[in-house]
Parts: C-alpha cells; structure tokens; sequence
C-alpha cells in the first residue's frame, strides 16, 4: 500500500494568479497535489506554521521567515511597472492629500500595505493615520482620504475611476510608482519550500517545481483561452483581463531579484525582516 501524501500546495484566490495554476489542469499536475485555496495572508501563514509544504507568500512574509524557507525560482508575482491592481486610491489628486490624511489599509496583502506606506511617508512625504478595514473600496472610504487596495478589489477601482471619475477618485498604481522611485520591478509575492520538507523530499519538490513552470509556460502560450475562461466568470471585458495578464510577471529575473533587495532593504525601517546576503536570496535547486 501506498502512503505516500501529495504535497500540500497553496492557491492564492486572486485573479492574478490564473496563470499560473490555469496549466496545472492542462498537464494533468493538479492532480498530483493537494492544492490549498486561501487570501494571500493565510497562505503565508499556513506555509510558516507548517500547515503547507510548497507555496506562495507575500514577500514580507517571506523576509520575515526566510531562514526557515527557501525560493522556488518560478513562479512568483511581480511587474516592472503598472501593475493595475496594486493601488492608492484617492479622494482628490495626490498632491492635495492632507499632510497627516487618514488612510484605510483595505488588503489582504501585507507587501501591498508596506509599499503603500513607504510611498506616502518616504516619497510623497505624508504622515499617515492608519486603519485595516475590509477589502472593498466603499467600506475603505467611509472618514478616509485615501485607501491602499490590492487584489481583484483594486482592479475593479483602476477600471472604475482610474481614467476619471463622477465621484472625483483618483487612482496611484503603486508598483508603477515604485519602478518610478527606484528603477526596478516589484515583486508581490514568491513561492517558497518550507527548508525540512525540501530536505526530506526534494525529488517532489522538483516536481512541483517544474509542473508550475510549465504552466506558467503554457498559460503564456495560451493566453487567449487563459483570458476566454477567465472571461466567463469574471465581471472584466477580455481586452482588459489580456492587459492584466500581460502586465504581470511570474518568474524572478535578475532585475527582479534586485528590486526584492531593494524592498527587503527598505522594508527594515518598518518591519523586522532577515538580512538578505547580497547574493541572496537562498533557493531551492531543482538542478541537483
């Protein structure tokens, strides 16, 4: 009798991670997983407390958590510029927010929260009050200025008031303004390998590995029945999901590895984090 378990696999439920997963069912790998749907803040945590084996994790987390992970090389959740679902939204244009304006941190995303604030403090020199609330742009706007949304939320505000509108909202892509800032691609999220679980079964964790490598291969390859499937479930037009789609990046390139320390490095004045080597950070090899 077989009593081997498939890895525990988390899924983040955003629209922005289709691609990724879309060619798990093409290849027939899905099946060999146990694949774990959650908002990205509690994949991260089941990931760190054990609960998963192989998944995704906001780059904050992974910062915080680093010495008991390791990077898989793909895939991963990043753009070098407009990023269309990664916004601060506001109630006039930015240089008129308040110099201590309140600001609704409605995300479930804690790097998309970090980049918020590291821009209104440090670039647009803004001393913020902040609260959590939840992640819907009504809610987030009750008393606010201006709100940080992520996610499927924040798409729906870039498509709804990012080229003007009624209600005079304006709409900052964050991880545009960041490659503003310093230059280099943000990276969301990344996938990790708890570091026991890799050295127990690295021959499975090549697997998962290279099953979402080609996924992400073949969603790219694909992309007009990626968009076509999304497109019957989504309240998006499909000339706004292939945008979204393109805009997106799923593996980590030097470039992008450069703009992970750039974050890693200012996220330290805000957040207790791990030093990153600078030939960090540690990956899985699938090459071994």
């Amino acid at each position: 009798m077989n009593n081997a378990r498939r890895p525990r696999v988390g899924h983040i439920a955003f629209l922005n991670c289709m691609p990724i997963y879309w060619g798990l069912a093409r290849t027939g790998a899905l099946l060999e997983f146990d694949l774990r749907r959650d908002a990205p803040d509690e994949l991260s945590r089941q990931l760190v407390e054990g609960d998963l084996d192989i998944g995704p994790i906001t780059l904050v987390e992974y910062l915080r958590h680093s010495d008991e992970l390791l990077l898989i090389p793909d895939p991963a959740v990043a753009a070098d510029g407009p990023v269309l679902s990664v916004n601060l939204v506001t109630r006039g244009p930015l240089a008129d927010l308040p110099a201590e304006p309140r600001v609704s941190l409605a995300s479930f995303s804690r790097t998309g929260v970090l980049l918020g604030r590291m821009l209104l403090e440090e670039r647009y020199g803004r001393r913020p009050e902040y609260r959590v609330t939840a992640p819907d742009l009504d809610t987030a706007l009750v008393d606010a200025d201006a709100a940080v949304l992520i996610g499927d939320e924040a798409l729906h505000a870039f498509h709804e008031h990012g080229h003007g509108s009624p209600r005079g909202l304006h709409v900052l892509d964050l991880a545009a303004e960041w490659k503003d800032w310093t230059g280099l691609p943000m990276v969301f999220a990344v996938w990790a390998v708890r570091r026991d679980y890799a050295q127990a079964h690295p021959g499975l964790v090549k697997d998962v590995h290279l099953a979402f490598r080609d996924s992400v291969r073949l969603s790219r390859e694909e992309i007009d029945a990626v968009v076509a499937s999304a497109a019957r479930w989504e309240p998006f037009a499909p000339a706004a999901l292939a945008e979204y789609f393109d805009r997106l990046q799923f593996g980590l390139s030097e470039r992008h590895l450069a703009g992970l320390r750039e974050f890693a490095s200012r996220a330290a004045r805000y957040t207790e984090v791990k030093d990153l080597s600078p030939e960090g950070p540690e990956f899985f090899d699938s090459d071994r």
